[in-house]
Formats: structure tokens, C-alpha cells, sequence
């Protein structure tokens, strides 16, 4: 028997594909380009937006024969174990081999945005942690256990990572973005998506683009920026990731900027992505996002113009389920409306990724290799270790912590004995779970009260909840104000509940119309204050919340944003100075609830002045962090220079332990431009190196500053490097510069492109 030559392995991709599409017909071609969700509900809550409205109704068996683009989320929509759900892939995946003519499986994806979104899966910190940890090489590694999880269980895609950067840390998704800096996401991002690619799973960069920097911080309203903001701000993290972490797939984001929704904006996903910046992957549809163009955007008449508007665009995948790109879009083809071209384009850049995982051949099989642990104690290890980095201490002014083995401690607070205060929304159980109230949680998940208890034996705890982390009942403030009075130390433990469309204080659809910490925490925190008892207030949250009102008033601060199941031991470890602090803000942490919308990112006008009364300036900055030791920054070598506008600089230190235990330093490079030709940011991060040295170590660092690590958009829209003069700042913080050097950039103006250097390289 001849083998077809798309069948061949041994031929280039691009010809086994265009074997296979002169094959096809117009329908087995439009059968790629859509996924199905299986597992959906047509009732009750979901969860995707307007799920219930949205999920058509469609024979399942007829509709395979042509093929099937993707299985939408096969775990991560009910609780299923994991070998039965694998099983069940499997034998789906062999139904729509065995349905259509050519015998092609579909991509299966899930979201694994805090670990692989199943059912007794490891829920690891979520991405806000990842950036306080300041740790690329740890988050690559997660990402790499991730995917391998994901390609162990049939999964093939990942709907991951998000690379928003955060604009208004009233908006719900604070929780799912990497911090307020587009270098840290850029470089945090990048790292998470080599770890997913290296397992062979392909990662999906989302939401492009702009879907961060939504007016009054509201989950999908219309985008507000301008277009250096665009260019400067929101862009830079999703090329890093496509051309250092080569991301094999992009999701369009839901929201629309002047005007334009990003999933019919063909500058934005062919002119910029593809053209511009050479992405020959796939690019999605967020979940109903075609749809969204005739129900919510209202830029197309009905079903199959909403399907020729995204086509045209350059969208080639209709996610989570088959609506405009089935019957719609065939019949208008059929009508001489939509070209036929361009679902050629589609189905040819789809086929070409299952030709590279393999789904075209003829040895391949769907079956697991074994039984799946996903939740291994190599994992658990591995989770817990992000963890601990990730928890930032924000203050510690007296030295209360850590605090005394043998102490009496009265923890207090709604956070404090609920597992799920862990968990962001988009770890399994907080969102499916939800749903299935009678479901075992799947994996272990200390508290912060029961990891306390562990981690100090010989203290007397006591325990009181307070309040509710929403509601205004303040019936529980007695008892926890008694608790606190008998105590030694008051461990308050306070934050957000995740969830989704409004069933969370963090999450998606749960926008904040301010910073104060929801419901009557803030009251609760006033009294336990009150008792006169020294208070150490753990937050655990989403996003960062107010602090203003409590300053100079509590005993230590420390902040983790959902640190996972491994989340309560970080946090007690830290508390009993068995971990020590090395984690720093990925977002400032503001004074006051109003003092908002606000990130460090601000030129001139946006910093504090005498032409307001109001003051933005945040409590602790942008890359602030305490630890239980000191360190000395020595021997700096960054004396005054010139180069060109394509030059590089060196600029060196040492940086001692000069404390008696082992700790670790973030050093940070920031970039102050004094003049430009448009306004720029006061200061932005340009490179950062996390060292950990033992009780009197040293390590030398040097920074390697590139000219283009100063280009920004001009007037005209070009990126370049102008000359002129630059201040390199070194700091423990964005306001804690502990160096300066001064450059001189000389020569032309330089207009830059997709070759310039994106990253500062660190020798360490």
C-alpha cells in the first residue's frame, strides 16, 4: 500500500500539508477550524462568559465526519479522575479519527494558567506570584511540569499565560497577570513558555491585545490607551514570549480599542503579528469572542459576517465551541460572501501545528502511557518552593518577626482556616469545584491556621474568624477581639475570596469599585489593632489592597497573592523565620483606596505635584520586599560615559550578606530618561537578578545595558533610540536606588525593529 504524502513523515511539513488540503473539501477544511465542548452546560452558572447563552446545540456524531478542529477542555469543566478522564479523551479522540476520511484527531486544550486546571491536579501560585518571586528560571521549570502533566493526560494546547500587563488594579484578572511591568511580564512570561514548549505542549499568549487596560477596570469594557501606551505598555511581554519563548499560539483578546474589536482588527493579528513580527502559529478565538462581534461588539449583522470578519482578521480557531466558523461560515462561502482563500489560510496554518505534534502520522496514539499522578510529591515540592518566593514581606519596622516558638498567637480572620483563600479562580477547585459542593477538594491544602500550628509546636494558638471575607456582618468581631486580648501576638489574616462573574472579590468579572479590603475586614483589622496587642496582618489576595489607614499602627506586614496548595507552609514558614522573605511586589501596594488607578509606570505629570490635592504615591513601590538579613551593595563600577545609540555599557557590584543567615537579594535595574521627545515614564525596569548567598557570601553582578533597551515610540510611531542623556539606576526597589550612572547616548537617532535586543543580559 502507498502511503499519501501528507501521511509521510518524513517529508517537510509545508508539503504534507498542501497534500492534505487538495484533498479536502470546503467543509472537512471548516471542521478544523472549530473546537467542541463536550463537557458544557446549556444551564446554571459556568464557566466562560454567557456560556449558557452562547453553546449550540449540535449532533455530535454528525458533526465529526467532517473532522474536528479542538476538544475544549475534557478536564477542566467537571471533576474527573484523571486516569478515567484520559481514558475518556482517548476513546473521543479515536471516535473522530475514525469518523472522518483522513483519520485526523483534534487538538485537546485546557487552561493551565495556575497549574493544568483538573481535577486532583497540583494548584500552584498564581501568575501575580510568579512575578514577587522575580525568579524566571523557577517559573520555567513549573511551566515544564505543567506541560508535561498536560502531554501525559492527551492535552496538547495550553490556554497560557496571560501577559496583560496591569493597569488598574481594580480589574478582577489582577490575579492571572504577571505584575504592572511589561519588562517583568515580558521576562517572567517568556520563561513560562519555554517550560511549556519543552514538554511539547503549545502556549497560548493571551489576551492580545490590550484587554489589561479596560476603562474603569471593567472586565471586558472598551480599551482606553493611546497608541505609545499600546506600543510601549502592552505589547512589549507578547514578543518577547513569541520570539525568546517561541509561543506556538495566540488568543484575540475580547475587547476592543477605539473603536476596533481586537478579533476583527487585521493590523493587530496579521499586519503586526504575522507581518510585523513573523508569528507563523495559530491564533484563537477567547472563548465566543467571534460570536461577541455580532452579540457585544455589533460590528457584524449576523453569524457568518462575524465569522468573515475574524477570518479576515487572521483568527483560525473558534473557541470553545462551533458557532460561526460550522453552517454560517460554509454557506457563505458556498454565497460567493466570504473568499474561500481564507479559510484555506486557516486551515492550512491549523494543520501545519497537528502536523507538528505528530497528529497526522500513522503511528499515533491517543492512549496514556500509564497511570497519571498529577499532583506528585515532585510537584507539591516544586509548587512549595515558588511559594515561599513569592511571599513578600512588606514591613517588619520593630522586628516582630519571626516570632517566638513558644508564644501565644491569636490567629484571626477569614482567610485564616479556609483552604481555598490559596487558590486564584482559575485553579481547579474554586472554579469548577464550586459547582459540585459534594466533591472532595482532590489535593491536600493546608491552611495558614493548621500550617501554623505545624510549624510551631509549642506556641498557643487560638483561633477566631472575625468576619466573612464579603458580607457585612460584624457578629464575630467579639470573639476575635477576646482571642486577640489573651495573646501575645494577633496574626490577622485577611484577603480575597476567587471566583468568577462576580461570585468572588478576585477573579474574572469580580472588578473592585476601590481598594478597600472587601466587606468589614478593614473593621475587624481596627479592632484587633485596637486591643493594644501587636498585630501581624497576612494578606492573602488577588491584588493589592489599600494599607494607608494601618501604617506606623501594625507589628509586621506580609503579602502573598494566592500562593497555591503549598501557600499556607510558605506562609507560616515565613512567619516563623524558617523561610526567610525573598519575595518583591509586582505591583505597588497604594496608601489610600482612591489614591487609583495607578502603576509605577507614570511620566511627569502622573507623579505627585503641587497642582493636586491628591497624591498617588504608592505605600511600598514597585519591587519592594523585606528580609531577616542585610545587605551590603559594594564596589560599584559605573562611572560616567558616552557610547552610541548602538552601544552597549557595563555596569558592576558587589553585593554582600552581611547578616548571620542565609538570604536572598533582588537587585534592580531601572532606566530614567530625563528627556525625550515624547513623555516618558519617571522610571521602568529594564533588568533584575535574585541572589542568594549564605550568612557573609558575596557575589559580583555585572549588567550588560544595551541602547536599545531605551527605545520607545515616537511621534511618528517608530520604536528608536534617541541620543541624549540616561540615568542607569540600581535599586532594592523602584524607589530605593542604591547607584547611579550617567550615559550619554551619541550619534543618530536609530530606528529599531524586531532585531533589537529586548532583555538586559546579567553576569552573576
Amino acid at each position: 500500500m502507498t502511503t499519501a504524502p501528507w501521511r509521510d513523515p518524513a517529508l517537510p511539513v509545508d508539503t504534507r500539508v498542501a497534500d492534505l488540503l487538495s484533498r479536502m473539501t470546503l467543509e472537512e477544511k471548516a471542521a478544523q477550524l472549530y473546537g467542541v465542548w463536550v463537557g458544557a452546560a446549556t444551564d446554571g452558572d459556568g464557566v466562560a462568559p454567557l456560556q449558557r447563552e452562547m453553546t449550540a446545540e449540535y449532533d455530535w456524531d454528525e458533526l465529526i465526519t467532517r473532522g474536528l478542529g479542538q476538544l475544549t477542555r475534557s478536564f477542566g469543566t467537571a471533576p474527573v479522575d484523571p486516569d478515567v478522564g484520559a481514558r475518556a479523551l482517548a476513546r473521543a479522540q479515536r471516535r473522530i479519527a475514525a469518523a472522518n476520511r483522513f483519520g485526523i484527531p483534534a487538538v485537546a486544550h485546557e487552561e493551565c494558567l495556575a497549574g493544568f486546571t483538573a481535577w486532583r491536579a497540583t494548584a500552584y501560585p498564581v501568575p501575580l506570584a510568579w512575578g514577587a518571586s522575580f525568579d524566571p528560571e523557577l517559573v520555567e521549570q513549573v511551566g515544564r511540569r505543567i506541560g508535561r502533566d498536560l502531554r501525559a493526560a492527551g492535552v496538547h494546547q495550553g490556554l497560557a499565560p496571560v501577559l496583560d500587563v496591569v493597569r488598574d488594579p481594580r480589574w478582577g484578572r489582577v490575579e492571572e497577570t504577571i505584575g504592572e511591568d511589561p519588562y517583568l511580564v515580558g521576562t517572567i512570561g517568556t520563561a513560562y513558555v519555554r517550560g511549556l514548549e519543552s514538554a511539547g505542549v503549545v502556549a497560548t499568549l493571551k489576551h492580545f491585545a490590550g484587554y489589561a487596560s479596560s476603562a474603569g477596570a471593567r472586565n471586558l469594557a472598551p480599551v482606553r490607551a493611546g497608541v505609545r501606551e499600546f506600543a510601549d505598555v502592552t505589547l512589549p511581554p507578547f514578543e518577547m514570549a513569541l520570539r525568546e519563548g517561541g509561543a506556538r499560539s495566540v488568543m484575540a483578546a475580547y475587547t476592543e480599542t477605539d473603536g476596533v474589536p481586537a478579533s476583527a482588527d487585521p493590523g493587530l493579528l496579521t499586519g503586526l503579528l504575522r507581518e510585523e513580527w513573523g508569528f507563523t502559529g495559530t491564533v484563537v478565538a477567547d472563548y465566543f469572542g467571534i460570536a461577541f462581534l455580532q452579540s457585544l461588539h455589533r460590528v457584524a449583522a449576523d453569524e457568518a459576517e462575524a465569522a468573515h470578519r475574524a477570518l479576515a482578521a487572521g483568527i483560525d480557531v473558534e473557541l470553545p465551541t462551533v458557532k460561526c466558523y460550522g453552517k454560517p461560515l460554509v454557506a457563505a462561502v458556498r454565497e460567493g460572501r466570504v473568499p474561500q482563500a481564507l479559510v484555506d489560510r486557516a486551515a492550512r496554518r491549523v494543520l501545519l501545528q497537528k502536523c507538528e505534534l505528530g497528529l497526522l502520522d500513522e503511528d499515533w496514539r491517543p492512549e496514556p502511557e500509564g497511570p497519571l499522578d498529577l499532583d506528585s510529591a515532585a510537584n507539591r515540592a516544586l509548587a512549595g518552593r515558588l511559594a515561599q518566593e513569592s511571599v513578600v514581606l512588606l514591613d517588619n519596622p520593630d522586628g516582630l518577626l519571626p516570632l517566638a516558638p513558644d508564644t501565644r498567637i491569636a490567629v484571626v480572620g477569614p482567610r485564616a482556616a479556609d483552604a481555598l483563600a490559596m487558590l486564584g479562580c482559575y485553579s481547579f477547585p474554586s472554579h469548577v469545584l464550586t459547582h459540585h459542593p459534594d466533591t472532595p477538594l482532590g489535593i491536600e491544602i493546608p491552611t495558614v491556621l493548621d500550617a501554623l500550628r505545624s510549624e510551631l509546636p509549642d506556641a498557643k494558638v487560638t483561633f477566631a474568624e472575625g468576619c466573612g471575607v464579603a458580607d457585612p456582618d460584624t457578629a464575630g468581631f467579639a470573639e476575635a477581639v477576646a482571642r486577640a486580648a489573651e495573646a501575645d501576638v494577633c496574626v490577622a489574616v485577611l484577603g480575597d475570596r476567587a471566583g468568577l462573574f462576580g461570585r468572588g472579590t478576585s477573579g474574572e468579572g469580580c472588578d473592585a469599585t476601590d481598594l478597600r479590603l472587601p466587606g468589614v475586614q478593614a473593621e475587624l483589622l481596627d479592632a484587633l489593632v485596637a486591643t493594644g496587642v501587636p498585630v501581624v496582618l497576612v494578606l492573602l489576595t488577588g491584588r493589592p489592597y489599600a494599607l494607608g489607614r494601618w501604617h506606623g499602627r501594625l507589628g509586621a506586614v506580609v503579602q502573598a497573592f494566592f500562593p497555591g496548595e503549598e501557600g499556607g507552609p510558605a506562609v507560616a514558614g515565613v512567619l516563623s523565620g524558617r523561610v526567610n522573605p525573598s519575595g518583591r511586589l509586582p505591583v505597588s501596594v497604594p496608601r489610600l483606596p482612591g489614591g487609583q488607578p495607578w502603576t509605577y509606570l507614570q511620566p511627569p505629570l502622573g507623579l505627585a505635584g503641587e497642582v493636586s490635592s491628591l497624591d498617588p504615591t504608592p505605600l511600598y513601590p514597585f519591587g519592594h520586599g523585606r528580609s531577616y538579613t542585610e545587605f551590603a551593595w559594594e564596589d560599584f563600577a559605573g562611572s560616567a560615559a558616552d557610547i552610541g545609540t548602538d552601544g552597549s555599557y557595563d555596569l558592576s557590584l558587589t553585593v554582600r550578606n552581611t547578616g548571620d543567615r542565609a538570604g536572598t537579594e533582588v537587585v534592580q535595574l531601572y532606566l530614567h530618561d530625563p528627556v525625550a521627545s515624547v513623555t516618558r515614564p519617571d522610571v521602568r525596569l529594564i533588568g533584575y537578578q535574585r541572589l542568594d548567598l549564605a550568612p557573609g557570601a558575596a557575589r559580583r553582578l555585572t549588567f550588560r545595558f544595551h541602547a536599545d533597551l531605551s527605545s520607545f515610540t515616537d511621534r511618528t510611531g517608530a520604536r528608536v533610540v534617541e541620543p541624549g542623556e540616561l540615568e542607569l539606576r540600581l535599586g532594592a526597589s523602584s524607589t530605593e536606588v542604591r547607584h547611579r550612572a550617567r550615559l550619554r547616548l551619541t550619534g543618530p537617532t536609530r530606528v529599531v525593529g524586531a532585531e533589537r535586543r529586548l532583555r538586559c543580559e546579567v553576569v552573576a
